[in-house]
């Protein structure tokens, strides 16, 4: 049996941090993707970003998400531009049970104006532009993040993931039990 999370959602979603809380609370491993990808490659996103472009990182993400096959118990916490390339949502749902931080374009904004220094994506842009930047890559990234099996934009976003990932294991054990 296996069991694997992976965390969508636009950066500053809070992935990372309800990935930690989910890997506290069911007592399994937590995999930050960017974190992952920066070991392995012994760079930071945005130095690969810089060296080798967003193609050639968006291959290196692929082959680190595909790398967590190798895990039967994980929580991931992906990139936000993870969903959207190759086919690497359908793996998710294929190999885990995907789960949408859905956090409005506004409050992205003003949680990530004080990190736009350490996110290639944002380079170049400033508190006036920022929020037009977010909704229109936001527009053009959540068709892909509302593929999920799990969506919540609730601020106690764990509490609601907990029980919803419950009722779906739950639905599981009953199926997969021969007396029923």
């Amino acid at each position: 049996m296996t069991f694997r999370i992976f965390l969508t959602g636009f950066m500053g979603s809070g992935k990372s941090h309800t990935g930690r809380l989910l890997g506290e609370a069911l007592g399994i491993p937590f995999v930050d993707l960017d974190d992952w990808i920066e070991k392995q490659e012994g760079q930071s996103i945005a130095e690969i970003f810089a060296a080798s472009g967003e193609a050639a990182f968006r291959k290196i993400e692929q082959n680190a998400l595909r790398s967590m096959h190798n895990f039967d118990f994980v929580i991931v916490s992906c990139g936000g531009g993870t969903p959207c390339f190759f086919d690497n949502m359908d793996w998710m749902k294929e190999h885990g049970i995907t789960v949408y931080l859905q956090i409005p374009a506004a409050e992205l904004c003003r949680r990530l104006i004080p990190e736009m220094a350490h996110r290639p994506l944002l380079k170049g842009l400033n508190e006036l532009t920022m929020l037009p930047f977010i909704e229109e890559k936001l527009a053009l990234r959540e068709p892909y993040y509302l593929q999920s099996q799990i969506i919540t934009d609730s601020p106690g976003a764990l509490i609601e993931i907990l029980a919803e990932l419950n009722r779906q294991i739950r639905r599981l054990v009953s199926k997969n039990d021969p007396e029923k």
